[in-house]
């Protein structure tokens, strides 16, 4: 009898409107009561997804239409979490790829479509938001079938199943100008085209790690899609790990299905079901869990490598402990790093940094923010270096090697001869340009990935809000030769106190501050940009001392420059290799590595006598 179950993942580039989608979906499915209110973007239930408008974690569903259950994923769509996508796609069965029918295919679009050929699944496209102004679904439909056979698709692949589709206005067309107006062709594609799940019904179980989760209550909780057999609360398994001799056999405490967006206890799980588990607590990513006297356990799932890395230290400035901060220790902030590596497939530790660092290694700078702005908000007080690239050396000759990326970026057509200029210092080679039809400049650029840091926040500002960025590993490449840091040297504090009005007034002279008036600085904190490409120390405490004519906050007139705000992405891309940014539950400081002055100065020279 064929499986009743459909696992159906949901993969687009970012902002193509997936989760919009998976909303629609929910609701036509009678999901939620006639009057109940439910928040926009239900999937992502992440505060910081929702604040940055992203899918950061893979989180599964279930939907039932016509006596069949779809159980849905839902992956990111930024580059810097394409681990999680490869992660995804290995326990399901098919696809939906969601396009833009304005935008069409873009470099993430072909990433995740390139992964989900690798694994054998095929796709049910998406023409998405066709109701939105300058839209172009057959134009978008003839790009995706251009990037099918770009990427080698077979014949039988390129006659896709497709629809066209508005998660905001809740249907799913067969044409673009289609009267359709709800979700049921697509949930008759879903059930039509994606096969039942690949597993065996009898045998001994079988299942590997795709998800894990943790209960306050429970320890440890891990899942995925039951390749063989059944499974029953109370039966004895083994885990075994990929490279490792070792079983650790376990009873299962309890087990779960995803009902909706809820997660439903239940007492057994046949072959082809989603499922998660408690009952043994050291469960990794890729883990093999089978019954007992298995022999061999599965390949572990590959993912596409770390780019960057990121050294993380205890917070030893002077204001250390001083803004709520909980957990202080070099120990405390390995053990969290820890925890997010077990259950993230692209963060590693480096085990070869030395024992006052937590050596980080990720995808991109913006999974590195996500990691340290969630511990933050947990209580995690730090010291953060500039994010570095990962270089590799090849060959008889040994030569570097560094990461390489393909961007594209969308902006005004004002704005292009500025960013192609700033381009042009980080190293970038243009490969395409074109204009596109609502205004704008599309530009295609090969980067090394050290030229994209820091390169989002000023593309923004060139750009006034207006530009849109996205990039893609292409992979390792010859050293792209020595890029220009940023053109402007540090204001540092010369001794501690608060950040005086009068102080300011003479300090905005000479650059841009960072701090308002009255924030507490310490010697070696840097307060501000200087104008100049050089390091400048400045009295950023001083005081107007009051005379016998006049008071000491006469002739305060005049108007403050505003002092310049970061984000925590723009905070870590400003560092130079000597400084370090110190991050706390309430606030983001600029520091030197040296804090003393003339200690500074002799490392300095002893680096300039070195060269």
């Amino acid at each position: 009898m064929p499986s009743p179950i459909r696992n159906v993942g949901i993969i687009a580039h970012v902002d193509h409107g997936k989760t919009t989608l998976v909303d629609a979906i929910f609701k036509q499915a009678g999901l939620f009561r006639e009057n109940q209110h439910v928040v926009e973007r239900v999937m992502d239930s992440n505060d910081l997804e929702r604040e940055k408008g992203i899918t950061i974690l893979s989180k599964v569903a279930s939907v039932h239409y016509k006596g069949y259950k779809i159980n849905i994923v839902d992956t990111p769509g930024h580059a810097d979490f394409g681990g999680e996508v490869e992660r995804v796609l290995s326990m399901v069965d098919g696809v939906l790829l969601i396009v833009d029918a304005q935008e069409g295919p873009m470099p993430q679009t072909r990433f995740v479509l390139k992964k989900a050929f690798q694994n054998g699944l095929k796709p049910i496209v998406c023409i998405n938001k066709i109701d939105r102004e300058h839209a172009r679904p057959l134009w978008a439909y003839d790009k995706t079938l251009d990037l099918f056979i770009d990427l080698g698709a077979n014949e039988e692949d390129l006659f896709f199943p497709h629809l066209y589709t508005s998660g905001s206005g809740g249907f799913a067309r067969v044409s673009p100008d289609g009267g359709e107006r709800d979700m049921r062709e697509l949930f008759e594609m879903i059930v039509n085209a994606v096969p039942p799940p690949k597993a065996e019904a009898d045998g001994p179980f079988l299942l590997q790690v795709n998800n894990l989760d943790y209960s306050d209550y429970l320890g440890r909780m891990f899942g995925g899609k039951v390749l063989r057999g059944t499974l029953r609360v109370g039966d004895r398994v083994e885990m075994l790990r990929d490279g490792s001799d070792k079983k650790s056999g376990f009873n299962i405490s309890k087990l779960w299905t995803y009902e909706g967006i809820e997660l439903k206890e239940i007492e057994s799980v046949s072959a082809g079901e989603i499922v998660m588990m408690a009952g043994l607590d050291n469960v990794l990513i890729s883990d093999t869990i089978a019954a007992p006297d298995s022999t061999t356990p599965l390949a572990a799932i590959q993912v596409e490598p770390s780019t960057l890395s990121m050294n993380f230290y205890a917070n030893n400035s002077p204001l250390a402990g001083k803004d709520g901060g909980r957990f202080l220790t070099i120990h405390k902030i390995r053990e969290r790093v820890q925890k997010e590596e077990a259950v993230s497939v692209s963060v590693k530790i480096d085990p070869d940094a030395p024992a006052d660092t937590v050596k980080v290694q990720a995808r991109g700078e913006l999974q590195l923010a996500i990691l340290i702005e969630t511990m933050r908000r947990e209580g995690y007080e730090m010291q953060i270096s500039r994010p570095q690239v990962i270089y590799h050396r090849t060959g008889a000759t040994n030569a570097i090697e560094e990461p390489f990326e393909l961007v594209t970026l969308e902006l005004p057509e004002d704005a292009v001869g500025f960013v192609m200029e700033d381009l042009a210092r980080r190293r970038a080679e243009l490969v395409d340009m074109r204009k596109n039809v609502n205004g704008t400049s599309s530009l295609d650029y090969r980067i090394p990935t050290r030229g994209l840091i820091g390169f989002r926040s000023s593309f923004l500002t060139m750009t006034r809000g207006l530009g849109l960025i996205s990039s893609l590993f292409e992979g390792y490449g010859p050293y792209a030769g020595d890029i220009e840091a940023r053109v402007q040297g540090s204001l540092i504090a010369k001794d501690p106190g608060k950040l005086t009005r009068y102080a300011y007034e003479d300090v905005q002279e000479r650059g841009a501050l960072f701090y308002p008036v009255g924030t507490e600085v310490y010697g070696g904190m840097i307060v501000g940009a200087c104008s100049r490409d050089e390091d400048m120390i400045v009295n950023a405490t001083k005081e107007k001392h009051a005379t016998n004519i006049r008071s000491a906050t006469s002739e305060s007139t005049l108007v403050l420059d505003a002092h310049r705000e970061f984000s925590l992405e723009q905070a870590l891309s400003w560092l130079r290799d000597d400084e370090l940014l110190e991050v706390t539950p309430k606030q983001l400081r600029f520091r030197k590595k040296i804090l003393d002055h003339s200690e500074r100065r002799v490392a300095e020279r002893r680096s300039e006598i070195l060269v």
